[in-house]
């Protein structure tokens, strides 16, 4: 069973990288960058990057992690509303809401170094976080899309 929070999992990290002589780099490494993403075998897979990044020749690894705030989860919500999304008593909005009881916690970690101009990338999240990330991305979507008027007066 996954948790849904991933402080310990970070902490557990933190002293594995420093444990195999790994200085840690606070860095998130966007998509943009040409990465490879580390498939994960078992829930100590973290371990055997890390140990990669060691046998790679790696001085550092990047650590990222994102915590779920109050003040995203309540933009969020506006977002939602200012969409005309259905009203609180729908289920997507519970779902939304659910999500407070998160605020405070990781959802989110990446490990990541480089090798040979490529960084290679060690991901995990939870369950919550994956469901956040989905609602961001809708809004998001909802947001760029443009309602053409049917008034041709301009013209």
């Amino acid at each position: 069973m996954q948790p849904d929070d991933l402080h310990s999992l970070k902490d557990d990290m933190i002293a594995f990288v420093a444990g195999n002589g790994l200085r840690r780099f606070s860095a998130y490494v966007p998509e943009d960058v040409p990465s490879i993403i580390f498939e994960e075998e078992n829930a100590d897979s973290w371990k055997d990057f890390v140990e990669h990044a060691k046998a790679s020749g790696a001085q550092f690894v990047t650590m990222s992690d994102v915590v779920l705030e109050k003040e995203d989860l309540e933009l969020l919500m506006e977002q939602m509303r200012a969409q005309n999304f259905p009203d609180d008593d729908s289920p997507e909005m519970e779902d939304a809401h659910h999500l407070a009881k998160h605020v405070g916690k990781i959802g989110y970690l990446q490990l990541g170094f480089a090798h040979q101009g490529v960084v290679f990338l060690y991901e995990t999240a939870t369950e919550w976080y994956d469901r956040y990330q989905q609602w961001l991305e809708a809004m998001t979507e909802l947001g760029s899309i443009h309602i053409e008027s049917g008034d041709d007066s301009d013209a």
